[in-house]
C-alpha cells in the first residue's frame, strides 16, 4: 500500500458521532445521483495521478509534506459542517479549537500573552506581520535578505512600504556588516530575520540581530513560515541552537503548519507577542459579530472567511502530538534533520560533487563537480532530469556564485549563477531511505559524469 487508506474506517466512525449531536434535527435526504458522482470521482482520481509522489521519501525535491493521518481525517470530518472561522455564527466550535491552537503554538515560542491567528498561508502571515509594522512604523523601510523569501518585496510593494535588500554571507544568512551600516540611515522601522530560507534553509543571526535592535530601535519580524517547527528540535548545530533560543524576543513570527506542522494546504499562522496591536485590526460590521461578546477571529485578522476546517485539523495533530521539546512530534523533526546530516557526509565524502554548505535544518543544497559554473548548471540539470526516470524527485536552486565562490576554488566563475540540485528532506521516512536515495543518485551520477 502506498496511500494509506486504513483509517478511512475511523472517519465514517466520527462521522457518525458528529450526527448524533444534530439528532433532533428532521432527517434531510440527499439530492445527488451516485453513479454520476463515482464516475467523475474516479476520473477525478485518474487525473491526480499526473502529479510527483509528493507522500513518498523518493520525493525530496521541494518543500511539501504529507499531512499527518489525524489532520486528514479531522478536516475531512470538519467539512461536513463546513464551519468559516471568520465570525462565531460561521464556526463556533472551530474557532474556539483555533485559538487553543494558536496559543499551543505561541507557547512553542514561550509566549503566554499573545495575538494570533491562523490564515491561508505564510504569504499572508508575513502580510500581516508587515502590515503591523507599517502601522507602527509608518514611512520607514523594510529590510530584509537577499535570500529572504521573494514574498517580502512583493508585499512592501502591495502596502506601499519602502523595501531595502541586505546582502548574504556566504552561508546565506543576512550579513551582519551590511545590516549595521544600513541602520545608521535610519530609515528602517522593520527588520524581517529569515528562520530557514527557502533556498538553503539558513537561518539568520538573529541573536546579534536582537542586540542591533536594542541600538536602533525597530521591529523585527521572524519570517518562520519553513524553520519555526525547528525550536523543538534537540539536533541543531550550536549556532543555529542560539538563534532558535532568542525567537521569542522578536516582535512577531510567522509560521506554517501547513510545511512542518502536518497540516493541509493552506494553513498558515501569525502570531505577535503584543496584544495591543490588535486595535490596529479595529473595523465595525453591521452584520457578523453580534452573535457573541466573545472575540470573533475576523475582529483581528485581514482575511475574512478562512476555512473552519484548517482549525479543527491543526488542534486534533496537537491534540494527538503535543508541541513540546523531547516528545513524538520533536521526533520528528529530528529525524529530517539527521536525514539532512546524512546526506551531507555522503556528499562531502564523495569527490564527484560539491556541497554548498552543512545544513542548518533539513534542506541539503549540492552539485555534481565540474571545472566551471556553466557545467556545474548543466550537470545539475543532467542529474535532476536522470534522478525523476528512477522516480527520485529533486529541486534545483539557481544560486549566486558568491555564495559558492570561497568554497569551490576549483570552479571556474564563467557566469553569475550557479544551478545546484536542492533536497528538501522534510519526511521522517527520508532518514530511512537515505541509504536507497543515494544509492540512486549514485548511479545516476556515474551516467552522468561519463557524457
Amino acid at each position: 500500500m502506498r496511500l494509506e487508506t486504513e483509517s478511512l474506517d475511523l472517519l465514517r466512525e466520527a462521522l457518525a458521532r458528529m450526527e448524533s449531536g444534530f439528532h433532533e434535527l428532521p432527517d434531510l435526504k440527499g439530492d445527488w445521483d451516485g453513479e454520476k458522482l463515482r464516475t467523475i470521482l474516479l476520473e477525478v482520481a485518474e487525473r491526480m495521478q499526473d502529479n510527483f509522489p509528493y507522500f513518498h521519501p523518493f520525493y525530496a525535491g521541494q518543500m511539501l509534506k504529507p499531512p499527518h493521518p489525524i489532520a486528514r481525517l479531522a478536516y475531512a470530518l470538519s467539512l461536513w459542517i463546513n464551519p468559516n472561522n471568520h465570525a462565531l455564527d460561521g464556526g463556533r466550535a472551530s474557532s474556539a479549537m483555533e485559538k487553543e491552537a494558536v496559543a499551543e503554538i505561541a507557547q512553542m515560542f514561550g509566549w503566554k500573552r499573545h495575538l494570533g491567528h491562523l490564515c491561508g498561508g505564510g504569504t499572508m502571515a508575513n502580510l500581516e506581520g508587515l502590515w503591523v509594522s507599517g502601522r507602527l512604523k509608518p514611512g520607514k523601510k523594510v529590510a530584509a535578505s537577499e535570500q529572504a523569501h521573494y514574498t517580502h518585496r512583493r508585499i512592501s510593494e502591495v502596502l506601499q512600504i519602502p523595501f531595502q535588500a541586505v546582502p548574504c554571507d556566504r552561508r546565506a544568512r543576512m550579513d551582519l556588516n551590511a545590516l549595521e551600516s544600513l541602520l545608521k540611515c535610519g530609515d528602517i522601522g522593520t527588520v524581517v530575520v529569515t528562520i530557514g530560507t527557502t533556498a538553503t534553509g539558513s537561518v539568520d543571526p538573529l541573536h546579534d540581530i536582537l542586540e542591533l535592535q536594542n541600538k536602533h530601535g525597530f521591529r523585527l519580524h521572524a519570517d518562520a513560515a519553513y524553520g519555526g517547527y525547528f525550536i523543538l528540535a534537540d539536533n541543531l548545530d550550536a549556532e543555529t541552537r542560539r538563534a532558535f533560543d532568542r525567537l521569542g524576543e522578536v516582535d512577531s513570527i510567522a509560521i506554517d503548519p501547513h510545511k512542518h506542522g502536518l497540516q493541509p494546504y493552506g494553513c498558515g499562522c501569525i502570531l505577535f507577542k503584543d496584544p495591543s496591536v490588535g486595535v490596529l485590526y479595529k473595523h465595525d460590521s453591521p452584520y457578523t459579530y453580534f452573535t457573541s461578546t466573545e472575540l470573533h477571529l475576523g475582529e483581528i485578522s485581514l482575511e475574512c472567511s478562512r476555512a473552519g476546517a484548517s482549525a479543527v485539523a491543526l488542534w486534533a495533530t496537537q491534540r494527538l502530538m503535543p508541541l513540546c521539546a523531547g516528545g513524538q512530534f520533536a521526533a520528528g523533526l529530528r529525524k529530517t534533520r539527521q536525514a539532512a546530516l546524512t546526506l551531507f557526509e555522503k556528499i562531502e565524502s564523495d569527490t564527484r560533487f560539491l556541497s554548498v554548505f552543512r545544513p542548518e535544518l533539513d534542506i541539503v543544497v549540492w552539485a555534481p563537480r565540474a571545472e566551471s559554473a556553466s557545467r556545474v548548471s548543466q550537470l545539475s540539470r543532467k542529474m535532476f532530469e536522470g534522478a525523476a526516470t528512477r522516480n527520485v524527485h529533486l529541486a534545483m536552486a539557481n544560486l549566486p556564485f558568491e555564495l559558492v565562490a570561497k568554497t569551490w576554488h576549483e570552479v571556474e566563475r564563467d557566469q553569475d549563477h550557479v544551478t545546484c540540485l536542492r533536497s528538501c528532506l522534510m519526511k521522517p521516512e527520508h532518514f530511512d531511505w537515505i541509504a536507497r536515495i543515494w544509492q540512486i543518485l549514485t548511479e545516476v551520477a556515474n551516467e552522468i559524469m561519463e557524457t
